[in-house]
Parts: C-alpha cells; sequence; structure tokens
C-alpha cells in the first residue's frame, strides 16, 4: 500500500497493524510534522525528536532564540518578514551577509550575498518569487562567518550524548565551493580539520549544552542531532541544527560505525543508551554524489545509467540509490537531482576518496554531473590544522 511521508498518523497506523518493533526516521518533514509523537501515542518504539524538539530544524528561528537563551555559540542575527527591514539589517552587518529561511526549504533556502545587486537579487527570491513559500516567510539575516564547515553528529536519548566521528560535507553545487547551495555534494570522516581538543570542546559547548537545554525547557531530545559547524577564528559556531542524520554524512559515516545500529537505536527510542562512546573503524571514508545537470534547480530525468556493478566490483566501494527508477525496457534511469551515492572506505582519507571517484568514473549517463574536488583541500592541507579525527 502507498504511504505519504507526512501522514503520520497512517504510519503508525500501518506500523501497529505490522507489528514492526522499530522506526528509524529519515525525513525531516515527518518529524516536523510529529511522528515521533504520534507513534508514542501507539506505544511504538521510535527513534527521533518529537514535534516540539524537532522545531531545532524546522524553524531557524527556534533554534537561534534557543541558543541565544542557552549559550550555545552561534553568530548574532536578526529575524525580519519583510523588504526593508532584511535589507536594513544585511547593510548593519555588512556584505557579505546570509539570508535563510525559517522553515524547511530542503537545505536550499539559504542565500549568500556580496554585493549590493546579490543581496536585492536575494530579496527578490524571499518576498516576491517567494521561491521558498511559506519557510521562507520570515527569514534570519546573519553576518558571513569565515572558517572551513564541519558536521558533528550524535545520537541522543533525551538525556546523554554519543558522538560519531567527524565528518565534513561539500554543499555547494560546483568545484571550489562555487554556485548554489545543494542538499550535499561530497561527504567524508573524519573531517581532517578537527583536533581531539576541538571535538572536546564542541561537546561540552554545543551538544551536550543543548541537549541539556531542551531537557530543561521541557522538551527532551532523543534521536539524531546534527550540528553544522563553521570552524571560525572566534571557534566553532553552529550555522544550523538538524534533527536526522545527513545525506550525504550519513553513508560516509555509517560506513565506519563498527557497531550495530538497530540495538543503539532501540536503546535510545528506549530512553537509555546506557554507555557514553561509540566504536569506530580505523581508516577513512568518502561519499561523492552523482547528479543530474540542472540540480538543484530544473534537473534532468530520464537518462538510462550505465556502470553501476562496474562501480560496486571495485574494492571498499557501496553504491547507494538515491533518485532513480526503472524505464519500460526495465533499465535503470536517473530521476531525481541527487541520484546516486558513491562511497567507499579505506586506511586513510585518500585511499578512500581515490576508491570512490575511481568507482564513480565507470558510472555513466548523460546527464551526469559531480563535484571533482571533495576533499580535495583537506589532502592538501588547506582547510584547517590540527590533528584529524
Amino acid at each position: 500500500m502507498p504511504l505519504d511521508v507526512a501522514d503520520v498518523d497512517g504510519l503508525a497506523r500501518f506500523a501497529a497493524e505490522r507489528g514492526i518493533d522499530l522506526t528509524v526516521v529519515g525525513p525531516e518533514v515527518p518529524l516536523s510534522l510529529g511522528v515521533v509523537d504520534a507513534f508514542r501515542e501507539r506505544d511504538l518504539a521510535i527513534f527521533g525528536p518529537t514535534r516540539a524538539a524537532a522545531r531545532l530544524e524546522s524553524s531557524k528561528v527556534f533554534a537561534k532564540e534557543f541558543m541565544r537563551r542557552h549559550g550555545v555559540p552561534t553568530c548574532e542575527f536578526e529575524v525580519t518578514g519583510d523588504r526593508e527591514s532584511a535589507r536594513r539589517a544585511a547593510e548593519r552587518f555588512g556584505l557579505p551577509a546570509v539570508l535563510k529561511a525559517d522553515g524547511l526549504a530542503a537545505g536550499k533556502g539559504v542565500l549568500i550575498v556580496s554585493t549590493p545587486a546579490e543581496l536585492e537579487a536575494a530579496l527578490d527570491e524571499f518576498f516576491v518569487e517567494r521561491r521558498f513559500g511559506d519557510a521562507g516567510a520570515r527569514i534570519l539575516i546573519e553576518p558571513f562567518v569565515p572558517g572551513e564547515e564541519v558536521s558533528f553528529i550524535g545520537f541522543c536519548d533525551g538525556r546523554r550524548v554519543l558522538p560519531l566521528a567527524t565528518s565534513k560535507d561539500y554543499k555547494r553545487i560546483g568545484d571550489g565551493d562555487s554556485g548554489l547551495n545543494t542538499g550535499g555534494m561530497g561527504a567524508h570522516s573524519p573531517a581532517g580539520i578537527v583536533s581531539d581538543g576541538e571535538v572536546d570542546l564542541i561537546m561540552r559547548e554545543v551538544m551536550e549544552r543543548t541537549v541539556a537545554g531542551m531537557a530543561a525547557d521541557g522538551t527532551p531530545f532523543s534521536g539524531v542531532l546534527y550540528a553544522g559547524l563553521m570552524m571560525s577564528p572566534d571557534g566553532p559556531q553552529v550555522l544550523e541544527f538538524n534533527v536526522r542524520l545527513g545525506d550525504p554524512e550519513a553513508q560516509a559515516l555509517l560506513l565506519r560505525l563498527d557497531e550495530d545500529p538497530v540495538d543503539l537505536f532501540l536503546a535510545g527510542a528506549g530512553g537509555d543508551f546506557g554507555r557514553s562512546e561509540l566504536a569506530f573503524r580505523a581508516g577513512a571514508s568518502a561519499c561523492l554524489v552523482l547528479a543530474n545537470q540542472g540540480y538543484p534547480g530544473k534537473a534532468a530525468s530520464g537518462d538510462p545509467i550505465q556502470g553501476i556493478e562496474d562501480a560496486r566490483a571495485c574494492e571498499g566501494v557501496v553504491v547507494f540509490h538515491a533518485g532513480t527508477g526503472r524505464n519500460g525496457g526495465g533499465a535503470v534511469i536517473a530521476t531525481g537531482g541527487r541520484v546516486l551515492n558513491v562511497c567507499a572506505v579505506g586506511d586513510d582519507l585518500g585511499q578512500a576518496l581515490e576508491r570512490a571517484y575511481g568507482a564513480a568514473a565507470r558510472i555513466r549517463w548523460p546527464s551526469k554531473a559531480m563535484r571533482s574536488d571533495i576533499g580535495r583541500r583537506v589532502l592538501d592541507g588547506d582547510a584547517g590544522t590540527g590533528p584529524p579525527r
């Protein structure tokens, strides 16, 4: 039977009728609509935050005000719902500035503007074209924070955080971090630019402070807490929270996890992990996103894909499907914006990336698009200092 991801009551009924022992929520939309609440009302085990706790992702305004209230490090901001006050805020912060849709926008609701002309064009997108719909009815204006982005993710049971290995994702569509923001064009673990001391600082000032603050506010957080961080000259600052495993970070991280995630998620759903750390395999992992040309805008669609099995045959490689289907003849075709994730493990980051790129080269279709520089600046030593973790 077809299930709508937004039909949280229907999903809960389905799980109850089929006797499903554990549900792990991936997408942000059902979390924002209260799927965890609907399951808990039926005493069904589910790993994820309640609707109230999911506001850390579903409302950037809520998240920023929460961080200000609980002392979680983040940059200053201003909230506005009209063009003139948005322009004044951006001018007060100075250019470049960052404009963010308050609500969910599939990872694409962030615009960085560097010139007055770019600012006016961005304001048009929010308030005239309404590109982000109701999600952009309120927007955040922030100063641009220089540094390197890092993803820091932990599993939470409402009281404690089990940190995953560090990771770094690449959101811009083009090489050199150029072009539009996407849902992610690649990732690797370890991040390669975060020291042990910085990990301890992030755990103490971001992750643990956030979980404690949510509990103190009466909305305890269980599930996956993802802090998108900027490693700035002033220390780590939270750019945004997600309340789920990031894509493509999840692929890279779970390939390194030396645990049965089902046991972890069951314990988290029950409210007690019973321990304070996770086990990870040594080495590194990498994930490359193969997309259709035109993404993150209107993407091409329908081209047959060749070479997937050849890629899978490469040592250490796993290929995940994202936006694929089959045509009338049964051939796999590229149907989405992001189409495939080509992932690999290796003894170190260089080997993991070499394997991933070698496998990705075996996959072909006419509108294939991908970045050629995932991890390059980290390997070259241009993306930060300190021992990798």
